[in-house]
């Protein structure tokens, strides 16, 4: 969005704190170098929001100083406007301070390159004192800080330092803080992308089958030899291909961050309206991606049979299905002859409405107001509701329309259970956003009272595993506009939580992903269960 606060907040042109420094940017107030941002208004170095929040402090102590730039991917954003920002001042003030930040990280860069020269060189003759005074037989320890100290205090040393607590303790820590999974770089508003591609990274099963894919690439050119000519349209760039090699690389873990270019460009490629720059809508890129992925493998993979439960085209499935994949029953009621009408209908998420009486309030609760929780949403999912006046229903007993009412059930629970909470819906000519706070469980989802028995086409009343659900991930819009904004996933891996906010991914609590405005939220059923033929590793 365009903010109208730049020429107040907008002030310096460098970076004046830290100019004369040999260090990175570090948080004024915690020191922390995660996620540092500068305030274009007096230069100071603050923590972002999902770090320790010390920049929106700065901002709510300081009215006018509202606007800071990530000193990382140099995105602007206003707290007071609670968007990020596209347009400068008129003398172009953030574009000069983003060349002087990126000129002073080339000369701490540079400095620590020649400080580890320097290092490198006092260490050698150091070595080759030692070489002289030991002998050439005598093993030296490899590690730098101990090459000019005697061998006996040195094995002193080294089990003093293996047996003491506090070292332990922090290597614990370091190894717990330090996530396998690299983030992903923002293209120019490519955050929608990263957050949907982190949460299914995310997810074990459908990620680890993605990984250990072959390649695709030489099965996509059989394909086009064999159906088409030599011509190359959308259907023959394979998107699986691209997903499988981002989400390889997202889990090498030898970068802070990777540039997901070549995905983005063929996201580009097959789908006209994702082009461009702006915003997109996380939860559209998601149902096109699963969709996509499904069709794809469809054409490019065997199955062994063509009997499997999972709905598909020609009842075959694919890893897509076999997760996300479940089935809604639809129960439309004649109210004058009381004909029922039974539909079933396969779905990859579902999208649940805010209850009426929470989405008019304001983002703020106040205090005594009911909180509305997920099992409200569910609940309005499910319930009896009349058709409108203009939806009659056609009764095939009637034979005319008349009026009726719809009920849904979910006749069969997917393995991973997502989500959507419908935060966005028209109003007028715009769209605007229900900031409404949702409460969601972490844990013991229990959708027992949501689904029919396959047997009887009774409500299951059953206990156990198979219908409870863990909280995996969840994908966060912030802003308040459709078309703008900013999104972050949060995601478990090995029990811990991790936001990851494009480039940059954080441990978190537990108490932070409770609190947080969810957009889409991805339930792992505890009694997962997938074909056998999804769990192998060859595909020919």
């Amino acid at each position: 969005m365009e903010c109208p606060h730049l020429e107040e907040a907008v002030q310096i042109l460098a970076p004046p704190t830290i100019a004369d420094t040999k260090t990175h940017f570090v948080c004024a107030v915690c020191n922390t170098e995660k996620n540092p941002w500068i305030c274009t208004n007096c230069g100071k170095i603050h923590c972002g929001r999902y770090v320790n929040g010390h920049g929106k402090l700065h901002n709510e102590e300081n009215p006018n100083h509202s606007v800071c730039m990530d000193c990382e991917s140099f995105a602007v954003f206003c707290y007071a406007c609670d968007e990020f920002v596209i347009n400068d001042t008129e003398q172009g003030h953030l574009d000069k301070l983003r060349r002087h930040v990126v000129q002073l990280l080339m000369r701490v860069d540079t400095c620590s390159k020649h400080e580890h020269c320097d290092e490198n060189s006092e260490n050698k003759s150091s070595q080759n004192r030692t070489q002289l005074t030991l002998r050439p037989k005598v093993r030296r320890n490899s590690t730098e800080s101990q090459e000019n100290v005697p061998i006996s205090k040195r094995r002193n040393s080294t089990e003093t330092q293996e047996n003491d607590p506090k070292r332990k303790r922090l290597k614990k820590e370091d190894r717990i803080s330090r996530p396998r999974s690299s983030g992903l770089r923002n293209l120019g508003n490519t955050c929608f992308m990263n957050a949907v591609l982190q949460s299914l990274s995310n997810i074990q099963q459908f990620c680890g089958y993605i990984k250990q894919l072959p390649s695709l690439e030489e099965k996509s050119t059989k394909r086009k030899h064999i159906t088409r000519k030599a011509s190359k349209t959308e259907e023959d760039i394979l998107l699986i291909e691209e997903v499988r090699k981002t989400l390889i690389a997202l889990w090498q873990g030898t970068k802070g961050a990777i540039s997901p270019e070549s995905l983005f460009c063929v996201i580009w490629k097959v789908v006209p309206r994702f082009r461009g720059y702006q915003q997109q809508d996380a939860h559209e890129f998601m149902r096109y991606l699963l969709d996509r992925l499904h069709t794809e493998l469809l054409s490019l993979l065997p199955y062994p049979n063509n009997n499997s439960p999972f709905i598909g085209p020609k009842g075959k499935s694919t890893i897509v299905t076999a997760i996300f994949g479940g089935l809604l029953q639809n129960e439309v009621t004649c109210l004058e002859c009381r004909m029922e009408s039974k539909k079933h209908d396969p779905f990859l998420d579902l999208s649940l409405d805010i209850p009426p009486q929470f989405s008019t309030r304001s983002s703020k609760n106040k205090e005594g107001d009911p909180v509305c929780r997920l099992e409200d949403c569910l609940s309005s999912f499910t319930e009896l509701e009349e058709l409108e006046a203009s939806e009659l229903y056609m009764c095939s007993n009637c034979k005319k329309k008349q009026r009726s009412t719809k009920k849904f059930w979910i006749r069969r629970l997917p393995n991973v259970l997502c989500l959507h909470i419908k935060r966005f819906r028209w109003q007028s000519y715009f769209r605007v956003k229900l900031d409404t706070f949702v409460e969601f469980p972490l844990k013991d989802l229990n959708m027992n009272k949501y689904v029919l028995n396959n047997l009887h086409e009774t409500r299951g009343s059953g206990k156990g595993a198979a219908n409870e659900y863990d909280l995996a991930a969840a994908i966060v819009h912030h802003g308040s506009g459709a078309g703008s904004g900013h999104y972050t996933a949060y995601a478990q891996h090995d029990g811990q939580w991790f936001n990851f906010n494009d480039s940059t991914v954080t441990m978190c609590e537990e108490q932070t992903v409770a609190r947080c405005k969810a957009y889409i939220l991805f339930y792992i059923r505890r009694e997962f269960k997938i074909p056998d033929y999804f769990n192998g590793t060859s595909h020919r």
